[in-house]
């Protein structure tokens, strides 16, 4: 059935559910569940039950069918993500096709981030937070328990200062580029400092800088946490990262979207990584000797935090950025040599390389802040790469990050369960 209506004086071609599903190649019930997804729109036919489609917007989604197929054969297409942000090769990794480890050594987080963000380099670009959502995020988290983790109260400060906008529904680019640059410093000024003389202005690292440690930070420490945010900014599509996807296909708007990110990252295999790197090297500085606390870890099955990465066959690039600024710091001397130590009684019995979260507790370690430093630094890093994600899926079909599951149950119809006596 193809019928012509003529809404603005131009022809629509309509297909029937049939003609769409032979286009597409699907079954008419995947038709429809395209139309559940926001991948097509129908039209039921006056005086019938019956549903029309759009045969430009059908053939529209069968080109993208076939593309994403071409690309991905068998992987499922809609989990094959196209995306200008991060390119990670053999042993480096690229922001916008530039090396992300000179840039982040060269640039501070900040112009990182509007690089990933806009792919434009904005020389001594600031992020200044709002009043209105600083005072609401701080009342947020200053309620939570004391012992509360810090995504806990990112996670928190960040819902809480959603209620302070009024335009967080706006997802166009300028408004989503607004909320990214007020966010982030408001997910600083959030977290309970650590220093009377903390900073609420002024570069990004100095601010994070009194809510991690005690001690006074002179310019190398500053530069070494500054690079470690923007070595962090993103690294693809990370579990977190992917997370953030989903919510944007959804049209969640960026506050969600973050607040999606800081929910997975909380996992000791993702964030929280460097705390568990962290501890050990506290271990291996108060035993003087890596080999004991390695054959512990080992002797209780546990995998030995801050080594290997699945997609660096040697050392993360990341690691190796921040070793190489660690040794300038004479006040990281004992926790560099803990970290040798570990790499090299590892690599005994098996070929493990340093990878980031070993670096970031060594940082953590000699600066005297807690375990939960390095998820700190990880978690507001990583919010610049995960609002460049979102800015990239707003300008994808809504609702595509929507896998199909494959049911492995009983074969239905099953009859009703019987009730069970107490």
């Amino acid at each position: 059935m193809r019928d012509q209506e003529h809404g603005t004086g131009h022809p629509e071609r309509r297909l029937s559910t049939k003609e769409a599903a032979e286009l597409l190649g699907v079954k008419p019930e995947t038709v429809y569940a395209y139309v559940s997804r926001g991948q097509l729109s129908s039209r039921r036919v006056p005086g019938g039950r019956a549903s029309t489609f759009d045969a430009q917007e059908v053939e529209a989604l069968a080109r993208r069918n076939r593309r994403d197929s071409a690309g991905s054969p068998g992987s499922g297409a809609e989990l094959s993500v196209r995306t200008r942000l991060t390119f990670i090769d053999t042993d480096r990794y690229y922001f916008r096709g530039v090396d992300a480890v000179e840039l982040a050594s060269r640039h501070s987080y900040e112009e990182v981030a509007e690089w990933l963000w806009t792919g434009r380099l904005e020389p001594g670009a600031t992020l200044t937070a709002s009043e209105p959502s600083v005072a609401a995020a701080r009342r947020a988290v200053d309620a939570l328990p004391e012992h509360t983790g810090p995504t806990d109260r990112l996670r928190v400060a960040a819902i809480a200062a959603a209620t302070t906008d009024p335009l967080r529904f706006d997802l166009s680019e300028d408004a989503v580029l607004a909320t990214a640059r007020t966010l982030i410093p408001t997910l600083v000024a959030a977290l309970p400092p650590r220093r009377h003389d903390h900073r609420d202005q002024g570069p990004l690292a100095r601010r994070l800088w009194g809510r991690l440690s005690g001690r006074d930070a002179d310019e190398a420490s500053l530069h070494v946490l500054d690079t470690a945010l923007g070595l962090l900014a993103d690294h693809d599509l990370a579990a977190s990262t992917l997370a953030v996807r989903v919510a944007a296909s959804a049209r969640a708007h960026a506050y969600a979207a973050v607040s999606a990110g800081l929910g997975v990252i909380e996992g000791p295999l993702h964030g929280a990584a460097s705390g568990l790197a962290h501890r050990l090297l506290l271990e291996v500085l108060d035993q003087g000797d890596a080999g004991p606390v390695i054959a512990e870890e080992l002797r209780a099955g546990r995998r030995i935090p801050g080594l290997g990465h699945r997609l660096y066959p040697g050392e993360d690039p990341r690691a190796r950025a921040l070793f190489a600024l660690l040794e300038d710091l004479p006040a990281a001397g004992p926790a560099l040599a803990a970290a040798r130590d570990i790499v090299a009684t590892t690599a005994r019995h098996a070929p493990l390389h340093a990878n980031v979260d070993l670096a970031l507790a060594v940082l953590t370690v000699s600066s005297g802040m807690p375990s939960t430093a390095g998820e700190t630094v990880f978690a507001v890093a990583r919010t610049a790469g995960w609002i460049a994600h979102a800015l990239e899926e707003y300008g994808e079909r809504p609702l595509r990050m929507r896998p199909s599951g494959h049911y492995v149950g009983p074969k239905p119809p099953r009859r009703l369960p019987e009730a069970t006596e107490a």
